[in-house]
């Protein structure tokens, strides 16, 4: 494939401002579409909290952003992805942008992010055709970046982006950006956009439907998710629109950072490991982790890890109801990190206060302590009623540690399924389906069995695991394929 022009559009990059996964994937591909010769670029907003350290400079033109009924401009901050020759582009705007969080602040959700997002979207855009610089295709990323496709299709159809195609990812469906109209009038996107089949839902502008309806081509971060969002118990009142774009819609796995997750060359653990020295490596760092959370001292005990976000999403209330019984019948530790829900972060606090030495809780965000969890844990609890991809497991695994993980989405597609004595030997983690605290007692108990009862087979299966690729190459090839397809149909309709 000849190379292409290909930018990416996102409120989120790793490693300048990252709120959940789709700033991992963000970070990652553009690096692995490069490598395959491809000129990537991505543009995404200068927060408040973005540190604008020497390595970024100011370009000299302000840039004009055609929204509202004013003029409004921004400067634009440049610099590359550590590591590569990527060029990022961060646009300020104190008065959208200067504030410090991404989403939302101490009292809820920032009631102009329609406003904000929009102008991120346009200002995208404007920068492109500032710099001459007309992308072959934009990637754009959840609801913030809905109305980019929409933009390409409609006010600047007949501007030198009119060529340019669009492939537009869902990283949660659950998120789908509602707001009032004015973001049309704001944008300057045709009113007779508000309709059905295009932007309105319900009687407001759902952002990410607009983003569904416009984009040449849609994505969403694992195969089984891609099923799922087509079904109305998971398309979250969506699923008719994505049924009716089935054909333009393809599920990708996300991958990991390989440099980033390597236990052979980790700085956080006491003592590096590969395959050939997992079980020593593996043991040095469950006493660290022991000693850092207060753990008892034993190397002998089934412990069980645990990295989060505290919400019924990922199943931890499940975690919380199942726990007191977990301990009571079964010889187990539990290392907990994570933060959310008021309710389960007391809970979890109360746990590590009832049973001293089996639980160890960590309420916030350590980077350090989460490598440390992944690495010393001999199971790694993720029992998410909802996981479009999911990272953490594949962390896990790269580390030695089966994953424990409810049937659903990218959890499917990433964890095989352990058989008990299978001949050849097969699976790399525990699997359950139901969300109820019996279904996951009893996959841990099943876990601890193999623990105690087959150690030979539970080594082997943490090599397994370790011996999975879930780098972005595969997943690069794939979306390098996908822009191809989508330029190739953009270009016919123009």
């Amino acid at each position: 494939m000849p190379p292409l022009k290909i930018l990416f559009v996102s409120p989120e990059v790793e490693p300048f401002v990252k709120v959940g996964g789709l700033a991992d994937m963000v970070g990652s591909l553009p690096k692995a579409l490069a490598a395959l010769g491809h000129d990537v670029r991505i543009i995404l907003p200068a927060y408040g909290s973005l540190r604008l350290d020497s390595h970024w400079h100011a370009r000299p033109d302000p840039l004009g952003v055609d929204v509202g009924t004013s003029a409004h401009w921004a400067r634009t901050w440049e610099t590359v992805l550590p590591g590569t020759k990527v060029p990022v582009y961060a646009l300020e705007h104190e008065g959208l942008f200067g504030r410090p969080e991404v989403y939302a602040g101490p009292w809820g959700n920032h009631p102009d992010n329609d406003l904000r997002f929009a102008f991120l979207c346009r200002g995208a855009l404007n920068l492109c055709l500032q710099i001459d610089w007309i992308p072959d295709v934009v990637h754009a990323h959840d609801w913030t970046t809905g109305l980019l496709p929409l933009l390409l299709n409609t006010t600047l159809r007949h501007t030198p982006l009119g060529r340019t195609a669009s492939v537009f990812t869902i990283h949660n469906l659950e998120h789908q950006g509602y707001c009032d109209r004015r973001v049309l009038d704001f944008a300057h996107i045709p009113p007779g956009e508000f309709r059905p089949d295009s932007t309105e839902s319900g009687g407001a502008v759902n952002m990410l439907k607009a983003g569904l309806y416009h984009a040449t081509k849609l994505t969403t971060v694992s195969p089984t998710y891609a099923e799922e969002i087509k079904t109305p118990a998971g398309g979250w009142g969506l699923d008719s629109v994505l049924r009716f774009r089935a054909a333009d819609l393809i599920g990708i796995l996300n991958g990991i950072d390989p440099a980033a997750w390597n236990p052979a060359m980790d700085k956080n653990l006491p003592r590096p490991y590969d395959q050939r020295s997992v079980t020593p490596g593996k043991a040095a760092a469950k006493l660290s982790l022991q000693r850092r959370l207060g753990l008892d001292e034993d190397a002998h005990i089934a412990l069980f890890g645990i990295v989060s976000r505290f919400a019924s999403q990922k199943g931890l209330d499940l975690v919380a109801e199942a726990m007191p019984h977990i301990l009571d019948r079964m010889h187990v530790q539990f290392a907990l990190l994570g933060a959310g829900d008021p309710g389960l972060e007391q809970t979890f606090r109360w746990a590590a206060e009832a049973f001293p030495g089996r639980v160890g809780v960590h309420v916030g965000y350590d980077n350090s302590l989460s490598h440390l969890i992944q690495a010393g844990s001999d199971f790694f609890l993720m029992p998410s009623r909802a996981e479009p991809c999911g990272l953490t497991q594949m962390y896990a695994m790269r580390y030695g540690t089966p994953p424990l993980v409810r049937s659903t989405g990218g959890l499917i597609d990433t964890v095989d399924q352990y058989v008990e004595g299978a001949t050849p030997a097969v699976g790399t983690g525990f699997r359950f389906q139901d969300a109820t605290a019996p279904a996951l007692y009893n996959t841990v108990g099943w876990a601890c069995a193999t623990y105690y009862d087959r150690p030979a087979e539970l080594h082997a299966m943490r090599l397994r695991g370790m011996d999975r690729d879930f780098s972005w190459n595969l997943s690069a090839k794939r979306y390098e394929e996908l822009y191809g397809w989508a330029v190739a149909a953009r270009r016919s309709q123009t």
